[in-house]
């Protein structure tokens, strides 16, 4: 039995209700907001990556990690499909990562560069959230960011 993949895990915690939402702002079917949800997911994977590899953005990115995997809950500010008003450091970095990733999205699906941003800006809560469950299956211990989004693979 393989493990879901980040994506796979976005999705479900997603569910087939905000899918449905994506979908319209998109003005696609759930097929078309899946594969949007799959390219920003990637995107901000790899932005993730890309922060915690430099110098001037790698200890952040390890206290948001940290901060993700601690057993203590951080401050939870309001977290909703329509916006985010706080959640933590992990929600600030992807939150600084949205812009990027919505355009290589855009660029890539033809999707006007406003619509991926909102898109974008409406998986930063999920993408916490599975960040935040992906942490506490490994019991707060484990390889850091690549573990978290790679998955268990043991």
């Amino acid at each position: 039995m393989s493990e879901p993949s980040f994506q796979d895990d976005v999705l479900n915690e997603l569910g087939a209700d905000r899918l449905h939402e994506i979908a319209g702002l998109l003005g696609t079917d759930a097929a078309g907001a899946q594969e949007v949800v799959g390219s920003s997911v990637a995107e901000l994977s790899g932005g993730l990556r890309q922060a915690a590899a430099e110098p001037g953005s790698a200890d952040e990115v390890r206290a948001a990690v940290d901060e993700v995997a601690s057993p203590e809950p951080p401050l939870q500010g309001v977290v909703a499909l329509g916006g985010l008003m706080s959640g933590g450091l992990m929600a600030g970095v992807l939150a600084r990562l949205v812009k990027p990733a919505a355009n290589a999205v855009a660029k890539r699906t033809g999707i006007p560069p406003a619509t991926a941003n909102r898109a974008v800006e409406l998986l930063v809560p999920v993408v916490v959230a599975v960040l935040t469950k992906r942490a506490a299956k490994k019991g707060g211990a484990g390889g850091g960011l690549g573990d978290l989004l790679s998955g268990p693979k043991k």
